[in-house]
Parts: C-alpha cells; structure tokens; sequence
C-alpha cells in the first residue's frame, strides 16, 4: 500500500472539496436560470432604509474577515499551548542547571 504525507492528503481533500463546491455552483445557477425563465416579471419595490442593509457580498465579506481574525488567534493560542508544554514533551525537559529547581524533580523521579 502506498503511503501518502500529510500534505498529500491535505490536497486532496481541498481538491474533492473544491470539486464539489464547483458541482453545487454550477447545479445552482442551472437552477436560478430555470426559475428566471418560468417566473413572471416581479417589479422592484422600495423598501425603507433599504440602502442601509448589507449587502450579500459584504456579508461574506464581513464573515469571512472574522474567520480570519478568529483562526488567526487560534493558530497563535495552539502555538502558545504547544510552547507551554514543551518541558512535558519527552527530551523536551528543561536542562538541569543549578537553581532552577529541575535538579531536585529530577533526583526525586530516580
């Protein structure tokens, strides 16, 4: 069986994924097209403080600048966490220097 590195799969997966992100594009505007042709002309009405709503666009936008914003902090607080517990990873341990405590856990562990 071959093996494949993470990166492989991780690519993979993006691929499939937008794979099906194009199918459900394409089924969907196949479907506005279908709609628009069966539905009578409806005329635009003026809705107060319409023009004050976001826009669609500006709602991805929006969304999509916080999900940034979000994972980015997120990256930066699993980096943390793995920094933190470095001494507990195995040869990760603080260096038994005189002062620092580590000479006595580490008697005390022997």
């Amino acid at each position: 069986m071959p093996s494949y590195s993470t990166q492989d799969l991780q690519e993979e997966f993006l691929n499939v994924i937008r794979t099906g992100q194009e199918t459900v594009v394409e089924a969907v505007r196949i479907w506005v097209d279908t709609v628009k042709s069966v539905t009578p002309k409806v005329p635009s009405i003026q809705v107060p403080l319409a023009g004050r709503l976001p826009t669609p666009e500006g709602i991805v936008t929006s969304a999509y600048d916080f999900a940034e914003k979000l994972l980015s902090s997120q990256r930066q607080f699993a980096e943390e966490l793995v920094k933190a517990t470095a001494p507990l990873m195995a040869g990760g341990g603080a260096k038994e220097e005189p002062g620092n405590g580590t000479e006595e856990r580490a008697a005390a562990a022997e």
